[in-house]
């Protein structure tokens, strides 16, 4: 199982990396394997202001369509548009082109509730499936 270490992670299966003040946001490898193959993805508007732990997009498979929710509060500013022709790039590259968007992080926002790789690590490996 893909975890990269240098990302911090959710217990519903998103990922975070943080780059000053802004959070890149995506789906992990795991949750990508369980939701299997992804045809659609529902992104947030360009300046929408996401609440963590609260739905901020959809990932649409040929299994079911899932909330994906924000690893923390911010506003929206990018989102992922290569999605729209080619919504496989989250399954062929969760960590890298298959991003969802891109957060500008508020000030005081609190990223110590979210894992570590090794904490992630063990949440799957204990049966802690995505809640998609």
């Amino acid at each position: 199982m893909n975890v990269p270490e240098h990302l911090q992670y959710t217990k519903t299966h998103e990922w975070l990396r943080l780059d000053g003040d802004t959070a890149t946001v995506g789906i992990t490898d795991h949750a990508q394997e369980e939701l299997t193959d992804i045809v659609h993805v529902e992104l947030p508007k360009v300046g929408a202001n996401l609440t963590a732990a609260q739905p901020a997009a959809v990932v649409e498979s040929v299994k079911a369509a899932s909330d994906i929710y924000s690893p923390i509060g911010g506003a929206v500013t990018e989102v992922n548009g290569a999605l729209d022709a080619d919504p496989g790039l989250v399954n062929r590259d969760p960590y890298g082109e298959g991003w969802l968007v891109r957060l500008s992080i508020e000030a005081g926002e609190q990223i110590e509730t979210l894992l570590e790789a090794a904490q992630y690590k063990e949440l799957i490996s204990t049966g802690g499936s995505p809640e998609v």
